[in-house]
């Protein structure tokens, strides 16, 4: 099936509030207006949210205002013993008031209460990101300075509708394969991350959603034979008959995959079997990639029934190849990432 690629710049949403060209694109191509939304700010959804690794750790930040409640949380992913701390401070009713940026590439959050500070700012062409969190481990406060520049040309950029709601929809740009330095600290360890070997990535989401959703998500960055080689992966979530996510990136320039299925073992009662090699496939004959999983970052709640979510964000390595727009073939191995699959009601 064709993908539509977005050509033209102005609003995301027309003067009924309804998403006015679902496609994907390379750089943002639309302006985003929470002003515009024509639904109440319960359910309007933004957030940032940045990992960077090497071969030792991955460290997550992540920002949201989800309307009825902002979450400010982090994880610390030890890749090496294959453990994760992930910690979350929730602030109810926040309706906007966090104050997230209208724009990916321009805008800055400050953000603080008793227990965290969160200060994300654009300095000469570079990212940087400042977080602090009290108690992030039992007794041990995380802090974390990081640098991110080197941004890629191109990025993955799509509005997507839900063919369900006419209000509905997601802005989301992921940039992956940013360069990386600085480090974290909790409590006794301190880890470095050097520019050398270490990459980060933005995922930057604004929309109205439907009430009930799964999706799937995958990405990887690395250096593979002197390239920066990056992916990002992922189906489920709304409509996506205008265009898919998936593309592949070496050294910051995208080829734009069709549509990907993630196989996740199952056991014989359909659960599923997280911890098992994946494979990875495209409907085209472009990719076919192993996924060998290394370490299941679950995490659950359920409110009252009303208010669910079961996420398994499973980190480990990715090798096969990968047919670039140009006809060549990328080989692709041991390639670090993470694959999730995420249930959520709210």
């Amino acid at each position: 099936m064709a993908e539509h690629l977005i050509q033209t710049q102005g609003p995301l949403l027309d003067d009924t509030g309804r998403l006015r060209e679902p496609g994907y694109a390379f750089r943002p191509p639309f302006y985003y207006n929470r002003n515009q939304i024509a639904t109440t700010p319960l359910r309007i959804k933004e957030w940032d949210y940045y990992l960077a690794n090497d071969d030792h750790y991955a460290l997550a930040l992540t920002i949201s205002d989800l309307g009825f409640a902002g979450l400010v949380s982090a994880a610390v992913v030890d890749l090496a013993e294959r453990t994760s701390k992930t910690t979350s401070e929730i602030v109810p009713l926040t309706l906007g008031r966090m104050n997230l940026p209208r724009s990916s590439d321009l805008g800055d959050i400050s953000w603080s209460n008793e227990r965290c500070r969160v200060r994300y700012s654009h300095v000469r062409g570079c990212r940087r990101l400042s977080f602090y969190m009290a108690r992030f481990d039992g007794a041990g406060d995380l802090e974390a300075e990081l640098l991110l520049d080197q941004e890629p040309r191109d990025s993955m950029v799509i509005a997507t509708p839900w063919a369900d709601d006419p209000t509905a929809f997601y802005y989301n740009r992921k940039i992956v394969g940013m360069r990386a330095r600085g480090g974290f600290r909790v409590g006794a360890l301190f880890h470095e991350f050097e520019p050398s070997d270490s990459l980060a990535l933005l995922d930057w989401g604004r929309g109205v959603w439907t009430y009930d959703n799964t999706w799937y998500w995958a990405f990887a960055q690395g250096h593979q034979a002197g390239h920066v080689v990056a992916l990002n992966l992922g189906y489920g979530f709304g409509d996506t008959s205008a265009a898919s996510e998936n593309m592949v990136f070496v050294d910051g320039v995208a080829s734009k995959l069709g549509r990907v299925g993630f196989g996740i073992p199952k056991a014989d009662d359909g659960t599923c079997r997280y911890l098992d090699p994946w494979h990875i496939v495209d409907d085209g004959d472009r990719l076919s990639l192993t996924f060998e999983p290394e370490l299941d970052r679950a995490d659950a709640f359920d409110i009252a029934g009303v208010i669910t979510s079961d996420q398994h964000q499973v980190f480990g390595r990715l090798s096969g190849w990968a047919v670039l727009d140009d006809g060549s073939r990328l080989e692709v191995e041991g390639l670090r990432g993470a694959a999730e699959h995420v249930h959520n009601r709210y």
